[in-house]
C-alpha cells in the first residue's frame, strides 16, 4: 500500500492568525500565553486538516514562530553567542530580539532560503557556539500531536543544511570545523526523539541539489552513519532541484528512505530507480510545491504506477517541497472567478491531490470516478481557454530586438549629462520608495475598493498622503524624493492589477518571514498593460516639489518571481511580456516629466538557479528583460533599481551588465560585508548600500550610520556613493522612520563636512 504524507504545511493560518498574533504581542496587547494560544490552536487545526484528507501522517516540527532555520538553532541552543540568552530556557521575547533586533541588540542577517521568496535567518558560527541543547518547543510540539491521536512525522532542518547556510563570523576557518559538535547535538536530540515515541524523522538536506564541493559530499556519510543508529527511522529529504549528481551518496546513506523533487527534479527518476535498495523508502515528490496549479493527475498517475509496483509499500507520495510555499485554503476565495479557481489547488487541495493518487494507486479509487472527472475538464478548459492568448503581445514578442535593450549612449557619458542635470550634493540622501502604510491608508484603500467611497474622495485622501509624505521629505532634508505609495498594496500585486494576464486572490496569502506575508498574483495568460499605471501619481507628486522625483516600478524579474507563474510556457517568455509592459510605462513616466526612474528587482538574485551550469541562459534573460523595461528613454532619464537581501558577489558582472544607473541594495544586516563584492569587481555604476536595518524597530544612530558608510567609502568612491535605507518604509511606523531618516540626512552632511567628492 503506498503512503501519503506532506513534507510542511503553512504555518501562518488560512486567516493569517499567525501574523496578527505575533504582531499583537510584539505591540505589547497580548501576553505569551495568548500567543502560546493561538499557536496550538493553528498546530491542532493544521494536523486535522492532514489527517481528515487522509494523509499517512501528520507533519510535526514544520510550525515555527518565526523562521524554521531559527527555530533549529533555538532547539540546539545554538543561537549567535553574543545574545547572552539562558538558552535552554529561551523566552518568545528573547527569540524574537534574534529575529527583529532592539535598541540594544543588531538583529540576526536574513536571506532568501535558496531561490524562494522565504527569508531565513542566517545562523552565525563562532567558534564560541554551543549545540548542547536548548528549547523544548519541539518536544512539547509531539506530545500535542499524540494526545490528540494522530500518528506524526517530525521534520528538521538537517545538520549539513543548517551548517552550510550559516555564515562564519569569527574564530573557525571552516564552517564543517563545527561539524563534531553539530552530529553530537542532533545524536542528542535525535536519541531523545527516539524515546519519546517518534516513529519517523524527516530530515531537510536540500543543500544537495546545490554545487557541492568534495568536503561538503564527503561529510554526508559519516555525520549519517554517526546519527541515525539511535535515531528514529529516518527519511531525507530532498528538493528544489535534481540530485542526480548524488545518487550513489544517497543509496549509501544509512537512511530509512529519500524524499526526491520530481517537479524541479522531474528527468532524475530513472537514474535513481536502478538498484534502489530493497529496504529503502522512496518518498516520490510528485505534486509541485511551489505553484498553485492543479496536477496532471492523468500525467503523473503512470509513473507512480510504474513506481508502485516495484515498490510497493515503500512508496509515499508527496508534495516537491513543503507547502510552505503557497497559499493554505482555495475555499476561502468566495468571489474569485470560477474558471480561473478551477485551474488552481491551494496547500488543502494539494493535500486532496496527493490522497487521490494514493487511493488509485491502492485501487480504493478509479481513475474514472468523478475527482478525476473533474480534473480533467479543468486541465482542458485551461488549455483551450481564449483568455490565454493575446494576438498583439505575441506579434511584440516577434518584433523585439537586442538593440531595443541597450541605452543610447554608455554609462560614463550619461552619468555626465545626468549629473548636469540634477546637481545633487555629494553622497545624495534617498529612501527605496515606500513610505509607513498606516492604517487609515489601508482603510481608505479598502473602502475605495467595496464601493464604499467614490473614486475622487479616494483620489483626495491619496493625493493628500502624497501631500504630507512629500512634505515630510523636505523637511527631513532628503536629496530624492519618493511620492511614498500610498495608493500600493503590495509592489507586485498593485502592478499585476493593471495589467492583462494576472490573477488574484482574496486569502492566497504565503509567508515571507515572520509576520510579513506577501499575496502573490497568478499570471494565467499573456501579459500586457492597456492603460498607464503610475504616470498620474507620480506627475503630481512631482507637481509638488522642486526636488527630484522618483518614478517607482517593480521590474520585470520580480514582477515574474513574486508571482505564481503560467507552466505552459517557459518562464523567460513570460518575463519578456511584463518587461515590454514596463517599457512602455517607463516611456510614459519620462513624457510626463518624471526624471528618475526606479525599477525594482529584489528577486533577481533569488531567480538564478541551483546549479551553475543553470545560470547563464536565466541570467542573459534575466539581464534582457531588465535593459527592455529600462532602455526605451534619453541618456538624462537616470534609472534605478534596488536588490534586496541576497549574496551578489558571484553574478556581478550580470548585475554590471543591467546596466542600472544607481543600483541600492540592503547591507546593513551584514555590517557591509555584501558591498566587498562591489569593490573587488570595480562596479562601474552608482550604488547606494543601504545603511540601516528597516526590518527591525530599532533607530540606529548618526554615528552608527557613519560608521557604516566610512566602510562603503572603503569600497565605493564616493563620486559613486548614494546614501539610503536597507528597503521600503511600508512596514514601519513614522516616529521611528522620521528619526531614522533624520539620523541619515545627518549622516550624509557629517561626510560632506568631511570633504567628500562631488
Amino acid at each position: 500500500m503506498a503512503i501519503a504524507h506532506i513534507l510542511g504545511f503553512p504555518r501562518i493560518g488560512k486567516q493569517r492568525e499567525l501574523k496578527f498574533a505575533l504582531e499583537s504581542f510584539w505591540r505589547g496587547e497580548t501576553d505569551q500565553a495568548a500567543l502560546q494560544d493561538t499557536g496550538r490552536t493553528l498546530r491542532t487545526r493544521h494536523w486535522a486538516v492532514q489527517s481528515q484528507a487522509g494523509l499517512d501522517f501528520v507533519t510535526v516540527g514544520d510550525f515555527a514562530w518565526y523562521d524554521h532555520v531559527l527555530g533549529t538553532l533555538a532547539l540546539l541552543g545554538a543561537i549567535p553567542s553574543r545574545f547572552k540568552f539562558d538558552r535552554q530556557h529561551l523566552s518568545l521575547s528573547d527569540y524574537f530580539l534574534l529575529a527583529r533586533g532592539s535598541s540594544e541588540h543588531f538583529a540576526m542577517e536574513m536571506t532568501k532560503w535558496f531561490d524562494t521568496n522565504y527569508h531565513y535567518l542566517v545562523p552565525e558560527w563562532t567558534s564560541d557556539v554551543q549545540f548542547d541543547g536548548g528549547v523544548d518547543w519541539l518536544f512539547d510540539e509531539f506530545a500535542e500531536a499524540q494526545a490528540l491521536g494522530h500518528r506524526a512525522k517530525l521534520v528538521l532542518v538537517g545538520p549539513l543544511t543548517l551548517l552550510y547556510m550559516g555564515k562564519i563570523k569569527s574564530g573557525i576557518s571552516h564552517k564543517l570545523d563545527l561539524l563534531p559538535r553539530v552530529i553530537v547535538g542532533y545524536q542528542k536530540l535525535l536519541e531523545r526523539l527516539k524515546k519519546c515515541g517518534v516513529e519517523w524523522v524527516q530530515i531537510d538536506e536540500p543543500i544537495l541539489a546545490l554545487d557541492l564541493d568534495a568536503a561538503w559530499r564527503d561529510a554526508f556519510v559519516p555525520t549519517y552513519a554517526a546519527l541515525t543508529p539511535t535515531a528514529p527511522p529516518v527519511l531525507l529529504a530532498t528538493y528544489f532541484d535534481e540530485v542526480i549528481a548524488h545518487v550513489g551518496l544517497l543509496r549509501d546513506l544509512p537512511v530509512a528512505g529519500v524524499h526526491l523533487d520530481l517537479v524541479r527534479g522531474a528527468g532524475q527518476l530513472d537514474t535513481f530507480i536502478k538498484d534502489w535498495p530493497q529496504d529503502r523508502i522512496l518518498s516520490a515528490g510528485i505534486v509541485d510545491g511551489r505553484n498553485i496549479w492543479r496536477t496532471d493527475l492523468d500525467k503523473v498517475l503512470p509513473i507512480l504506477t510504474s513506481l508502485h509496483r516495484s515498490l510497493g509499500n515503500r512508496l509515499w507520495i508527496a508534495p516537491s517541497c513543503s507547502l510552505l510555499h503557497v497559499p493554505v485554503d482555495l475555499s476561502t476565495e468566495t468571489a474569485l472567478n470560477k474558471e480561473l479557481k478551477s485551474w488552481l489547488a491551494f496547500a488543502c487541495q494539494k493535500l486532496d491531490e496527493i490522497v487521490l493518487l494514493k487511493q488509485a494507486l491502492n485501487g480504493e479509487i478509479s481513475v474514472n470516478d468523478l475527482p478525476f472527472e473533474e480534473a480533467r475538464a479543468a486541465l482542458a478548459l485551461r488549455r483551450n481557454s481564449p483568455r490565454i492568448q493575446n494576438g498583439y503581445v505575441q506579434k511584440r514578442l516577434q518584433s523585439i530586438s537586442r538593440q531595443q535593450a541597450e541605452r543610447g549612449a554608455e554609462f560614463n557619458i550619461r552619468i555626465v549629462k545626468q549629473q548636469a542635470k540634477w546637481n545633487l550634493p555629494a553622497f545624495p540622501t534617498t529612501t527605496i520608495g515606500s513610505f509607513p502604510q498606516t492604517a487609515e491608508i489601508r482603510q481608505v484603500r479598502a473602502a475605495f475598493k467595496s464601493g464604499a467611497i467614490g473614486h475622487v474622495e479616494y483620489l483626495d485622501k491619496m493625493r493628500e498622503e502624497i501631500r504630507f509624505v512629500v512634505r515630510k521629505q523636505e523637511a527631513l532634508g532628503l536629496d530624492v524624493l519618493v511620492h511614498g505609495e500610498p495608493e500600493r498594496n503590495d509592489m507586485v500585486e498593485y502592478f499585476g492589477e493593471q495589467l492583462w494576464g494576472y490573477g488574484f486572490t482574496a486569502n492566497g496569502w504565503v509567508q515571507s518571514y515572520g509576520s510579513r506575508c506577501v499575496k502573490p498574483p497568478f499570471i494565467y495568460g499573456d501579459v500586457y498593460r492597456p492603460e498607464a499605471m503610475t504616470v498620474s501619481w507620480s506627475e503630481f507628486a512631482q507637481s509638488l516639489t522642486g526636488k527630484p522625483m522618483k518614478g517607482m516600478l517593480t521590474g520585470p524579474v520580480t514582477m515574474l518571481q513574486w508571482s505564481f507563474v503560467r507552466d505552459d510556457q517557459p518562464r523567460e517568455i513570460t518575463a519578456l511580456q511584463i518587461a515590454l509592459a514596463l517599457r512602455d510605462e517607463v516611456c510614459d513616466l519620462e513624457k510626463a516629466g518624471i526624471g528618475m526612474i526606479q525599477i525594482d528587482e529584489p528577486a533577481f538574485r533569488e531567480g538564478l538557479p541551483l546549479k551553475a551550469r543553470d545560470w547563464p541562459h536565466y541570467l542573459d534573460w534575466a539581464v534582457h528583460a531588465f535593459k527592455i523595461s529600462a532602455a526605451g528613454v534619453k541618456d538624462e532619464t537616470q534609472i534605478h533599481t534596488h536588490m534586496c537581501y541576497s549574496e551578489f558577489n558571484d553574478i556581478l558582472p550580470w548585475i554590471a551588465a543591467m546596466d542600472a544607473d544607481v543600483i541600492t541594495i540592503e547591507t546593513s544586516r551584514s555590517d557591509m560585508e555584501l558591498l566587498d563584492g562591489f569593490g573587488q569587481f570595480s562596479y562601474p555604476n552608482d550604488i547606494g548600500p543601504g545603511v540601516y536595518d528597516i526590518h527591525a524597530p530599532r533607530v540606529p544612530q548618526v554615528a552608527e550610520m557613519q560608521r557604516l558608510l566610512q566602510k562603503a567609502r572603503g569600497v565605493i568612491p564616493d563620486a559613486r556613493l548614494w546614501v539610503n535605507p536597507d528597503c521600503g518604509l511600508k512596514t514601519r511606523g513614522w516616529p521611528e522612520t522620521e528619526a531614522a531618516l533624520s539620523n541619515m540626512v545627518l549622516a550624509a552632511r557629517g561626510l560632506r563636512l568631511e570633504g567628500g567628492n562631488k
